[in-house]
């Protein structure tokens, strides 16, 4: 008999082997549906069994990685219901979240293929047919020779690439009906939990909408959103360019030696698209019918909003302008002003933890032609003081505002819209691991900040990873809604950098010991990033966005 303890009650005695989904019975709420669980500070999918005396709290929708682990179940039922109504011979792949909702493509012959409103009735109905029979799910080990073979047999060339460069002797597959298919993470032991999705036609693909991480798990809403939607396009147009759509192909070109030449290239798209912006904004000032005086840059933590503004503003005296680049953050209140959330820790992600009032007397007065002496912000003290340099805007001035609160309107409301440009800029991840696994761009992101929070403030892994939901949270709330209202949407992520971060980032993520709470997350991104073949820093050059993360960059941070 082995004792178990969930969530600090009573310890209980059960046979040894016993399935944590056995376990679970006893704490089972139809309408908060159990879907893992964390134990030692490692996941475990309720399919594992028992084997000594432990702790552990049940994993939940409301939970990061439960979340993950019914998304990714959803996933599996999705494929293989469209398979089934598709045709097996046409592929089926996952290619980005949109709202937070999932936007998929079907492919023959390397071409997407239009799917009718019938057909994704008949998906759905199939995929709820399945939930209401509680269809089990078989986890199968398979040796390494074994699943190659299978995916080769089966023309899962995604696959076959991606466990080529595998060091792992087994592979784990997941069996839904017949069709069995790799997924990176755990999984649901059945289907009957899916209660909570929808299908929906969205361009030439479908749209796989999912339920929020709230208690009552409420299907998301969706607003079409033209500009990211064109983002992940172009993302994908990049990625057709490069000849990388997946972590195996970038491995293949990694191990042929051909990853400088992707390098250059993935850095010349960028620098492409920022001279293009730069030349709309002096178009746009040459046609009479703008007076743009203010560039305002937004984006969420880790985006490269920084080392953007910074090259942006070399396109821009290219284009015959002046620009004066101003941080946002020195318009932070004082430290000690700063409100609280609800978690009661200060809400450094708050707009009222800025200083609209100010911002907005000082473009007002600047745009009527009077000289601002501009305050910077003492991050050491907590406190703004006014000892920075004094502008006074002339013809050819404009003013270059970075900050993730930029979009929104009550930031800048004394300056009329015709004077302004919003860039939105985010990471937004172009690669993914295979057709059915794909990279989120907030571990992406995360991936960044921890880099970055290591090289240029030493603060260790756990901290940024424990910090990381409250700023997930503030971007929720501060800037998605206002992505859409930008003029350009400029997408910061570079195909090859996950290569090139799991050089720092593993380290760092081993650092964390077994009995720290931030353990289990960083387990999931060292086996995240085992997916790829490490790519030196050398190779990236200087002006890089990618610089601002890992350092040795030409642009002050």
């Amino acid at each position: 008999m082995v004792q178990v303890q969930i969530h600090g009650e009573a310890t209980r005695l059960y046979p040894e082997g016993t399935t944590w989904e056995t376990i679970a019975k006893v704490w089972e709420d139809p309408e908060t549906p159990i879907t893992g669980v964390e134990s030692g500070h490692q996941f475990h999918e309720l399919s594992a069994r028992v084997r000594k005396d432990c702790a552990g709290r049940w994993l939940r929708l409301e939970d990061p990685e439960g979340y993950r682990i019914y998304v990714r179940t959803l996933i599996n039922l999705y494929v293989v219901c469209a398979s089934q109504v598709l045709g097996r011979e046409k592929r089926i792949l996952i290619l980005h979240s949109l709202g937070g909702n999932l936007y998929s493509e079907v492919r023959l012959h390397g071409e997407t293929v239009s799917i009718t409103k019938e057909q994704i009735a008949q998906i759905r109905e199939r995929m709820q047919s399945l939930v209401r029979q509680d269809k089990r799910i078989v986890k199968e080990t398979h040796s390494l020779s074994e699943a190659l073979d299978l995916f080769e047999e089966r023309g899962q060339y995604d696959k076959l690439a991606l466990f080529h460069y595998r060091c792992s002797s087994n592979v784990n597959l997941y069996r839904l009906l017949d069709e069995s298919d790799y997924f990176y993470g755990g999984m649901l032991p059945s289907v009957g939990k899916l209660r909570w999705f929808d299908l929906a036609p969205y361009e030439d693909g479908i749209l796989l909408i999912t339920p929020r991480r709230t208690p009552n798990h409420e299907l998301r809403t969706f607003a079409k959103q033209p500009k990211l939607f064109g983002i992940f396009q172009q993302s994908k147009q990049w990625g057709r360019i490069l000849q990388v759509e997946n972590v195996g192909a970038l491995n293949t070109l990694i191990a042929s030696g051909q990853i400088s030449n992707l390098i250059q290239t993935s850095e010349a798209l960028h620098a492409k698209q920022i001279a293009e912006i730069a030349s709309r904004i002096a178009r746009s000032r040459e046609a009479g019918n703008r007076r743009i005086k203010l560039i305002l840059i937004a984006g969420p933590s880790s985006s490269g909003k920084t080392t953007f503004a910074q090259k942006l503003g070399i396109q821009l005296q290219a284009e015959g302008m002046r620009p004066h680049l101003i941080s946002m953050d020195n318009y932070f209140i004082n430290r000690d002003e700063v409100p609280y959330g609800p978690d009661g820790l200060q809400d450094f992600e708050a707009l009222q933890a800025v200083d609209t009032q100010l911002f907005n007397e000082h473009m007002a007065q600047m745009l009527k032609g009077q000289s601002v002496a501009m305050p910077t912000y003492n991050f050491k003290t907590g406190r703004r003081e006014m000892n920075g340099e004094t502008l006074r805007l002339g013809e050819e001035d404009v003013l270059i505002v970075e900050g993730i609160h930029c979009l929104n309107e009550a930031v800048s409301h004394t300056v009329p819209r015709d004077q302004k440009f919003k860039i939105y800029i985010s990471a937004i991840t172009m690669l993914n691991i295979d057709d059915h696994n794909r990279i989120p761009t907030t571990d992406g992101r995360l991936l960044r900040r921890m880099v970055r929070d290591y090289q240029h403030r030493a603060t260790k892994a756990a901290d940024t990873i424990r910090r990381w939901q409250s700023v997930r949270q503030g971007e929720e709330k501060n800037i998605f809604p206002f992505q859409e209202e930008a003029d350009v949407i400029f997408n910061s992520a570079h195909i090859y950098e996950l290569a090139v971060l799991k050089t720092y980032a593993e380290p760092l993520l081993f650092a964390i010991q077994r009995e720290e709470p931030e353990y289990s997350e960083a387990r999931r991104l060292i086996k995240f990033l085992d997916y790829f073949m490490g790519v030196s820093s050398e190779l990236v050059p200087e002006m890089s966005i990618i610089r601002e993360f890992i350092g040795g960059g030409i642009y002050r941070q």
